[in-house]
């Protein structure tokens, strides 16, 4: 379903750019950082997540002859403008944090490098794309984490807002953790691993319970995992999965993979239907469970001991039920004058969790050396290096107060450079790769770090040049009452 996505923009970017093109800023250099202010569903940290599909995007950057005459149609720009789009190439240099890194707010996850005219035209698909992947791979690491080490399935293409949202949303949910989806699609395009079993029209579809689970298994011996909650798990389901594991699979010379319950009181059910499995000489049948299932029902469901192997998570993942938006930005921080000064800019609010941070920076993670966990995280100037052969001092950027040195620890650059001049000059690694990437980083979190309530703040602090620079700033833009 390839289709160009340059048009994926809103009007303003192009009414900026025709404003530009016509103006003494054209061949102005500007550098823009996406940011996030505030982890979703109040969490410690969020997960990186769309930066496959942002180079997919940049790589294909071009208006068609359909694109310019549309835009010719409305009579907003200019016909020296529009053969320029016509003829558009895609030059910026563009630098981000790699997917399924832990990233914290207000640190740039990706910035972009380029004539204002680009710069400007790439903003709504650099926030889209990052931002939807983004909020899914952190709902299911939240997720993941809940389950406690067992498996976690990704439900939810049916829930999901759009095909793409399906698709993506996806392969973010491996990203974040889980160990396959049920869409077939993302499991065929990323090579992940399919899931799935049976809906209840299967059972529903033949004269009774025994007659579908038989047939099924018939066709499917090396890997029977049968949905028991159409009609009754106890009475029914459970009895009749018994009878055809030992009519079917087991004569055949294979184990039943498991039973799924997608339905009633899950904790209670699953509970006995363990009991019952063991009884009838089916330990090693696993108990899968499903039915709108999110991190607080699934902690809930095992503190209170529900006998559970593995986890199918749909609509509340696909979705991110429970916050809706990640919430990124994409914020102009710098620009360069033709002889390659930067200069910094800076945008004020009296909300001060939306003044930015100004110029083009670099961000750093700090690793205790004893325990190799991370410390903090520290954006400095671009042209600065974190020297951790010695003791260091960051800076709080909004609690001007707040200050802390760091010792015996090793200082790694996060942001990676993905295109020089218009040209990608980054592999992205697999999906499966990236998980497990992910769950390193992650793992090197503190649990206080990864709680679900209150979280213990991580901190992103400043080097003291930029912090110094954006005092500065502040100073230079205040008014004076």
């Amino acid at each position: 379903m390839k289709e160009n996505l340059t048009m994926l923009m809103d009007l303003y970017e192009l009414t900026m750019a025709n404003g530009i093109y016509y103006s003494d800023q054209r061949d102005v250099v500007c550098y823009f950082d996406m940011f996030f202010r505030r982890v979703p569903d109040d969490g410690g940290f969020a997960i990186m997540a769309g930066l496959s599909k942002l180079i997919e995007y940049f790589k294909e950057l071009n208006f068609s002859e359909e694109d310019v005459e549309y835009l010719r149609g409305l009579g907003l720009f200019g016909e020296e403008f529009l053969e320029y789009l016509a003829n558009f190439k895609f030059t910026c240099d563009v630098w981000a944090i790699p997917e399924g890194t832990p990233i914290f707010p207000r640190e740039p996850i990706v910035t972009v490098r380029g004539p204002a005219i680009q710069a400007f035209l790439v903003e709504t698909m650099v926030l889209l794309t990052v931002n939807h992947q983004s909020l899914i791979a952190t709902k299911a690491n939240r997720i993941v984490r809940a389950a406690g080490g067992r498996a976690v399935l990704e439900f939810g293409a049916r829930r999901a807002h759009s095909y793409d949202a399906a698709i993506l949303g996806a392969r973010s949910a491996i990203i974040g953790g889980c160990v396959g989806t049920s869409c077939v699609k993302t499991a065929k395009d990323f090579g992940v691993k399919p899931s799935g079993t049976m809906a209840h029209s299967w059972v529903q579809l033949y004269k009774d319970e025994y007659t579908a689970f038989k047939t099924y298994a018939e066709r499917y011996p090396d890997s029977c995992m049968l949905l028991v909650d159409t009609y009754n798990v106890l009475k029914s389901g459970i009895p009749n999965a018994i009878k055809v594991f030992n009519e079917v699979v087991v004569p055949k010379g294979f184990r039943p993979l498991g039973v799924r319950i997608d339905s009633g009181d899950i904790t209670y059910l699953t509970k006995k239907v363990r009991k019952m499995l063991d009884d009838a000489g089916f330990p090693d049948c696993k108990i899968c469970v499903s039915n709108s299932l999110d991190e607080y029902l699934i902690r809930d469901m095992l503190i209170q001991g529900a006998a559970v192997d593995s986890f199918g998570v749909g609509e509340r993942l696909i979705t991110a039920s429970s916050e809706a938006v990640f919430g990124g930005v994409y914020k102009l921080v710098a620009v360069q004058t033709p002889e390659g000064n930067i200069i910094p800019k800076i945008k004020i609010s009296e909300n001060t969790a939306k003044i930015t941070i100004p110029s083009f920076k670099k961000v750093w993670r700090l690793f205790d050396n004893e325990s190799g966990k991370a410390i903090a995280d520290v954006i400095t100037l671009q042209n600065e290096a974190v020297d951790d052969s010695k003791p260091y001092e960051i800076f709080d950027p909004e609690h001007t107060w707040k200050r802390k040195t760091v010792t015996n620890f090793t200082a790694k650059p996060l942001v990676v450079r993905i295109f020089d001049k218009g040209e990608c000059v980054y592999n992205s690694p697999s999906v499966l790769e990236i998980a497990s990437y992910c769950k390193e980083q992650v793992d090197t979190l503190w649990d206080e770090v990864k709680r679900f309530e209150k979280p213990h703040t991580y901190y992103v602090d400043l080097s003291k040049n930029l912090w110094e620079e954006r005092a500065h700033l502040l100073e230079k833009h205040s008014v004076k009452g």
